[in-house]
């Protein structure tokens, strides 16, 4: 008989489930967008029991499109939005509130205040995080402050907190289990990531009762076997990661120093800094990479709030590409930008710059300017942000001269945006045979869980590069592209008010 691992990847806007086999190649994958709201501006939430629903109906799907039955799945990974909290009733397993997403800025003056109390420091040496509404505390707290009733029944042990992991993990074990692993608790701001537990100071801070807390395991670890009535019998509960710390370990960077970069709507670029947590002094986030066999692997991780979304912007509202794909063509029948850089602050700039007021610009136009020059610069501004991270990484993780970048996401597909990103690294960009890493690494850490792969050297031997990109340009060129650009952000960070 066949054997096959399932992953849930529960994301912001939609729910996927894909089967693999033991190689790590897609067998079956299903997919279902679930509704945004929107309360109020800057509000997001979702509802707990649509992500549920979806969630199973396309376990199920994937199940039927491969005809695969519940025996020939070994085990179960789960991977998910991070820092979205949920609070639901211990007995009835309804949610008392809506989930409060991670994009939610709610809270934000919540955290201004805990600023100016000075805590921000304080708290950053206990969670490697910025203190900020992205993440669950403040959320958590906002709901026992503000849902009647639920922070009295919070202190009685009648409702659970949990991270969305935790929430499915509840729901497919038919209330057995309440638990999550080291990096989704990483995230809530209420984890100790050198101590390995929750924090009682923080607890006190925010107030929130421990007894809602799930319990803490390791990524790869047996959590519980699923409801016999869901998939008609029993699914070993074996993986969970949030999903930028899976995706890094579905690209295999097992070593210090691999590193890997994300590039969706934004870029997510974590590195692997071992076992011992590296503090950064310019913003970027300490956080937990996985945790095996009960020790963790650390990670840097920084931020870019507008990657592909740049190429949307150049489609959607400037009518200059009909499609993403359109953008490769039209840069590489240009042989540069002719000058021109785009910088695509549209939300600010994330790491390494944090400042929340600078805003986009498009520089150096001259009467010769013209849309595939423009195209060209919009491309380029991913790398060139790329390049800004992993510069900063390289600094504060004491590594030098990075060998080699693996990439995943959608824009990972364009091979003139990887080639350029490899010119100005300098390094070598690999691109899997699979970008759909994320999924794969709930997959590889559920294979971990019940013993299906043996250790992470099999999981490597997985590993396919379809792809490797090379630099070949002139050094002197190079740096004067790169001084060009980080001109052009002076002028973005230039606020007129």
């Amino acid at each position: 008989m066949k054997q096959y691992l399932m992953a849930l990847d529960q994301g912001t806007t939609s729910s996927r489930c894909m089967l693999f086999d033991r190689k790590g190649r897609i067998v079956s994958m299903a997919q279902k967008e679930f509704t945004q709201y929107y309360p109020q501006a800057g509000w997001v939430e979702h509802d707990p029991m649509e992500i549920w629903s979806t969630q199973m109906g396309v376990a199920r799907e994937a199940m039927e499109q491969a005809d695969i039955s519940y025996k020939e799945i070994v085990g179960l990974g789960i991977t998910n939005q991070r820092e979205t909290t949920i609070v639901w009733d211990r007995e009835t397993g309804v949610p008392v509130y809506p989930a409060i997403v991670w994009q939610c800025r709610r809270t934000a003056k919540d955290c201004d205040r805990l600023k100016e109390q000075g805590k921000e420091a304080w708290i950053y040496q206990k969670t490697g995080l910025k203190l900020d509404a992205y993440f669950s505390a403040t959320k958590l707290q906002w709901i026992l402050d503000h849902v009647e009733g639920v922070r009295e029944r919070a202190k009685r042990g009648e409702v659970l907190f949990g991270t969305v992991d935790s929430w499915l993990i509840w729901k497919l074990t038919k209330g057995k289990v309440h638990a999550t692993d080291y990096t989704n608790a990483a995230r809530t701001m209420l984890f100790n990531i050198v101590e390995k537990q929750w924090d009682k100071e923080l607890l006190e801070l925010f107030q929130i009762p421990e007894q809602m807390l799930p319990k803490v395991h390791d990524c790869a670890y047996l959590y519980g076997e699923t409801d016999a009535t869901l998939f008609g019998g029993p699914i070993s509960i074996a993986g969970v990661a949030g999903d930028q710390q899976a995706s890094l370990f579905g690209q295999a960077c097992f070593q210090r120093g691999a590193c890997k970069n994300t590039y969706g709507t934004g870029g997510f670029l974590l590195m692997n800094v071992g076992e011992t947590p590296v503090f950064s002094q310019n913003g970027l986030l300490t956080t937990v990479a996985w945790g095996l066999n009960g020790s963790l692997t650390y990670a840097l991780e920084g931020s870019v709030f507008v990657a592909g979304a740049a190429i949307q912007w150049l489609r959607d509202e400037m009518g200059m590409i009909s499609s993403a794909e359109e953008s490769e063509a039209l840069a590489r029948s240009v042989e540069d930008t002719n000058g021109v850089y785009m910088v695509p602050a549209f939300v600010g700039l994330g790491a390494p710059y944090w400042d929340a007021y600078a805003r986009g610009i498009l520089t150096g136009l001259t009467r010769g300017t013209n849309r595939k020059h423009i195209v060209r610069a919009a491309l380029e501004s991913l790398a060139y942000q790329t390049y800004d991270v992993v510069e900063l990484m390289e600094q504060e993780a004491g590594i030098k001269n990075l060998p080699c970048l693996k990439v995943d996401g959608g824009a990972s597909a364009n091979d003139f945006l990887m080639q350029f990103q490899a010119e100005i690294l300098q390094a070598e960009i690999q691109r899997p045979g699979c970008i759909e890493t994320t999924a794969l690494g709930a997959a590889y850490l559920a294979g971990l869980g019940i013993g299906f792969y043996t250790d992470t050297e099999e999981i490597k031997g997985n590993w396919q590069k379809e792809r490797s990109f090379l630099p070949v340009m002139h050094e002197e060129y190079r740096k004067s592209k790169i001084k060009g650009w980080r001109a052009a952000v002076e002028q973005a960070m230039q606020h007129p008010n």
